[in-house]
């Protein structure tokens, strides 16, 4: 049972990283303190053991993935008062008001 946390802790350390290129890139200090924050978090959780605190932490770090992927808006300055948002698919949701599943834009 502690292999399969063991495989399952490594695919999100990687879908991490993954989500952090995408919603952080051409940002390389933001690219940098995601890469840290991440990385410390998970070596400082390196020797958990019970697998009710590993099921803990794994839901918190896919909720952080999923607000990362979905909630993040990389802002750009492109002039002294002006900001350029750059959005990615996964922020594209029809959402009309007052429904409670959005669904995904094509």
């Amino acid at each position: 049972m502690m292999i399969n946390h063991n495989r399952e802790v490594l695919q999100l350390f990687k879908i991490l990283h993954r989500t952090r290129q995408q919603v952080f890139k051409n940002d390389t200090r933001a690219l940098e303190a995601a890469r840290i924050k991440i990385n410390e978090e998970f070596k400082s959780n390196k020797s958990e053991t019970s697998p009710k605190k590993i099921e803990e932490l794994m839901k918190i770090g896919s909720d952080v993935e999923l607000l990362l992927r979905t909630c993040v808006i990389q802002g750009i300055h492109t002039n002294h008062n002006i900001l350029k948002l750059v959005t990615r698919k996964d922020l594209l949701i029809e959402n009309v008001p007052y429904c409670d599943a959005p669904t995904q834009k094509q």
